[in-house]
């Protein structure tokens, strides 16, 4: 299998070379993607606006690929079989992978599943995001009220979409969009 921590060593310097900021890199097996490859997915953002229009994703799809394919030409096996790479932005029910993701999104509806339980036996959480203090994650989960656990005990966590987080969330890049045209149904 390939080694995701040399791949993101790889990745996050393109990322940061166009100014965006390195949110996940994740490989998925051939049984979730329904098909013959794995898939290389890559979540950046823009730091400034939260997000990755497609222009963005092309670029910076671009230069991973370049970047891989160079590392590979020189001997270097990174992922041993057919793959897809796939660049997106998070998306407004964003997943929380970093330090500063439990402290920016802090009062919104997120849910957690952790390798290790908590309240009993209790992996899977969901209530507002507290915050995070030092390496402890803080929730209040709808079941079990105010729980704290070590965030290298969270298996996967993203962001619930609600009506506050689309409040808070920074406008979407709307350019080219009133270049957008509809066909009409005869």
């Amino acid at each position: 299998m390939a080694d995701i921590a040399r791949i993101t060593q790889i990745i996050e310097p393109e990322v940061k070379a166009l100014g965006f900021d390195l949110v996940r890199v994740r490989i998925f097996g051939k049984s979730e993607v329904g098909d013959d490859e794995i898939a290389l997915q890559v979540m950046a953002e823009n730091p400034k606006t939260g997000q990755l229009v497609l222009d963005d994703c092309v670029t910076l799809s671009h230069r991973i690929s370049d970047r891989m394919d160079a590392l590979e030409e020189a001997g270097e096996v990174l992922i041993d079989e057919a793959y897809r790479l796939e660049v997106s932005s998070p998306g407004i029910d964003r997943p929380l992978t970093r330090v500063k993701d439990y402290a920016n999104w802090a009062g919104h509806e997120a849910r957690i599943n952790l390798t290790e339980p908590v309240e009993g036996n209790r992996k899977a959480l969901h209530g507002d995001l507290l915050g995070i203090e030092g390496e402890t994650v803080t929730l209040d989960d709808r079941k079990s009220g105010r729980v704290s656990f070590p965030l290298a005990h969270v298996h996967s966590a993203r962001l619930v979409l609600t009506d506050k987080l689309i409040a808070a969330t920074r406008p979407l890049d709307t350019s080219g969009a009133d270049e957008i045209l509809e066909e009409q149904e005869d």
